[in-house]
C-alpha cells in the first residue's frame, strides 16, 4: 500500500521568514514542518515501507556506547524479517535501519521528495537542487551516528522521538583541508576522529517531531538519539553552488597529491576556481573512482528473539 501525500497547495514548513530562507543551506538552521503528522509514518506506515523496500538495499547497522569510537559501527543482516518484525527490532534492541534512496524505489516516496523539493525551492531564495536522495531512518532508543561528514547538503526532519544533534564548523580542528579533499576524492570514508572538546563549539539542537534541521556543506556532525524509538528523513541534494565546491575540493587533492601545493578552498566563480573545475573534470575522467564495498554482515536478526544480535 502506497500513501498519497499532501496537496502541494499545503506548506510543509510552516515558519518560513526572510532570515530562515536566505540563511538556508548556509549555516546551521531549525524549521518547523508538518510531515511527523502523517499516517505513513506510524507503526502500519513504517511496517509497510520495511516490507515494501528492496531487502537488499536496506542497511542495518549497531553501533557501541563511546561517541570517539566509530569503528564499533558494525553492519547487519535482517534476512527474511517482516516489517513488523524489522520493526519491533528496532524498538528492542540497539539497531539503526537505513533505507537510503527510498524516493528512487517507492513511487509514493518519490512524490514525497518531489513535495519536500517544491517547498523548500519556493521559499528559499535562488535554491536549485538536483541529486536528491531521501532517506528513511528508523532507530533504537539511545543509538548513535559517529561524528562525520557529508560531501552534499542535507536537511534532517525529525518525525518521531527525539535525538540531539552537534554541528560543528567546516574547518580545522574539526575537520583538515586533506580530509575533506580525500573525502571528496573517496579516498577515505566520511567518518573523522572525533575529540570531545570540541563539544564546546559544537551548536546543539534538541530535535522533536516537526523539526528539521539542516547546516552548511561539509560541516562535521554527530547525533543521539533519546531513550525512545527515533524516526527521521535524512534529505541529501546538490546545488550548483554545492557542487562547484565539491569538484574544487577534488581538483585540490589532485594538487596536493600530485604536486605537494597547499591549495586553497575559495568561493567564488574566478578563475582560480573555472581552472580548479576543468583540472576535477580532466581527473575524474582519467581515474578510475575507488569503489567503496559494504563491510561483511558481523551480526543478524532473528524474529523469534527481537532485540538481539545474533552471530552470522
Amino acid at each position: 500500500m502506497a500513501y498519497d501525500t499532501a496537496s502541494p497547495s499545503e506548506p510543509l514548513i510552516t515558519d518560513w521568514d526572510a532570515t530562515k530562507a536566505t540563511a538556508f543551506g548556509r549555516e546551521p538552521l531549525v524549521l518547523r514542518h508538518t510531515l511527523h503528522e502523517r499516517p505513513m509514518f506510524d507503526d502500519a506506515g513504517l511496517e509497510q515501507v520495511l516490507d515494501r523496500f528492496p531487502r537488499e538495499k536496506l542497511g542495518v547497522f549497531t553501533m557501541g556506547e563511546d561517541p570517539v569510537d566509530w569503528r564499533s559501527w558494525r553492519r547487519g543482516a535482517a534476512g527474511s524479517l517482516t516489517g513488523s518484525q524489522l520493526l519491533e527490532a528496532a524498538k528492542t534492541g540497539r539497531i539503526w535501519l537505513n533505507l537510503r534512496a527510498v524516493n528512487a524505489h517507492l513511487p509514493d516516496y518519490a512524490d514525497l521528495s518531489d513535495e519536500m523539493f517544491r517547498d523548500l525551492e519556493a521559499n528559499a531564495p535562488g535554491l536549485r537542487t538536483f541529486k536528491r536522495d531521501v532517506g528513511l531512518l528508523i532507530s533504537s532508543a539511545n543509538a548513535q551516528v559517529f561524528y562525520h561528514l557529508d560531501m552534499p547538503l542535507v536537511a534532517l526532519w525529525q518525525l518521531r522521538g527525539e535525538k540531539r544533534m552537534y554541528v560543528y564548523p567546516a574547518a580545522a580542528p574539526f575537520v583538515a583541508p586533506d580530509q575533506l579533499e580525500r573525502i571528496a576524492t573517496r579516498d577515505m570514508p566520511e567518518q573523522l576522529p572525533f575529540d570531545p572538546a570540541w563539544d564546546a563549539r559544537a551548536e546543539v539542537f534538541t530535535m522533536k517531531p516537526g523539526d528539521m534541521v539542516t547546516w552548511p556543506q561539509n560541516a562535521p556532525h554527530r547525533i543521539e538519539n533519546g531513550p525512545m524509538l527515533n524516526v527521521s528523513l535524512s534529505v541529501e541534494f546538490m546545488t550548483p553552488q554545492a557542487l562547484v565546491r565539491a569538484n574544487v575540493l577534488y581538483a585540490n587533492a589532485v594538487l596536493r597529491r600530485r604536486l605537494g601545493t597547499t591549495p586553497h578552498l575559495q568561493a567564488g566563480m574566478g578563475p582560480s576556481t573555472v581552472a580548479k573545475l576543468g583540472l576535477a573534470r580532466a581527473a575524474k575522467a582519467l581515474r578510475r573512482e575507488p569503489e567503496r564495498s559494504a563491510p561483511p554482515h558481523s551480526f543478524k536478526l532473528d524474529a523469534t528473539r527481537p532485540g538481539e544480535l545474533l552471530p552470522v
